[in-house]
């Protein structure tokens, strides 16, 4: 059972998301205490942790009306006896409209839901709900494509692409959906460009855009 988070790096077999859970849960601790907070190697290994595999969130329906979406990630693990699933989720960026039509907000796929219990230096504990996530950036500023009439995103680089984050930015589910492009994909044939599905509507996980 995974208790600590020495227990969670070691179940974890993807080299990438292993150091980037380790260095993102570090350098969120360093930004929520303003950089008051050291914490050793040792300390951060035995960070007590608990693993989860959904998130219960309430966007506002298109009637004003709050609607109720449970985001899953089973990282790793199958989901109902079939393959693993991890959910893609829009993450607010930013207050205010920016990115163009995606309104601040991001789809990125989640790969890890966790919670680590911090002692502060007055003894308090305090505990953070946080998100391992595959990120994504828009495409043309998040305008829609003039030709496809949808709004495009594009997974980032490996090395920057997963990233740490606290699960309050979750806003809602997302759907996106692989272009079939052939100059979208990498050299092993891996689809690197999204389209962001955005002509259903939050009762069906996404949102319609003006």
């Amino acid at each position: 059972m995974i208790k600590d988070l020495r227990a969670l790096l070691d179940n974890t077999q993807d080299a990438t998301h292993r150091g980037a859970i380790y260095s993102g849960t570090r350098e969120f601790i360093k930004h929520k205490s303003h950089n008051k907070t050291y914490i050793s190697d040792e300390q951060l290994h035995a960070m007590e942790l608990c693993i989860y595999h959904g998130i219960q969130v309430q966007p506002d329906g298109l009637d004003g009306e709050r609607t109720s979406q449970m985001c899953r990630c089973t990282g790793s693990l199958s989901w109902c006896g079939g393959d693993r699933r991890n959910d893609w989720v829009w993450v607010k960026q930013r207050a205010g409209r920016c990115y163009g039509a995606l309104n601040g907000r991001l789809p990125w796929q989640l790969q890890r839901l966790f919670n680590i219990k911090l002692q502060k230096e007055d003894g308090a504990f305090v505990e953070y709900w946080l998100a391992l996530a595959l990120t994504t950036i828009p495409e043309n500023s998040g305008n829609w494509d003039p030709i496809l009439k949808f709004v495009q995103v594009r997974k980032v680089l490996a090395a920057v692409a997963l990233q740490v984050f606290s699960v309050g930015n979750i806003v809602g589910c997302a759907h996106v959906i692989p272009e079939i492009a052939t100059s979208s994909k990498t050299r092993d044939g891996r689809n690197e460009q999204l389209i962001v599905n955005c002509y259903i509507d939050l009762a069906t996980w996404n949102d319609v855009y003006n």
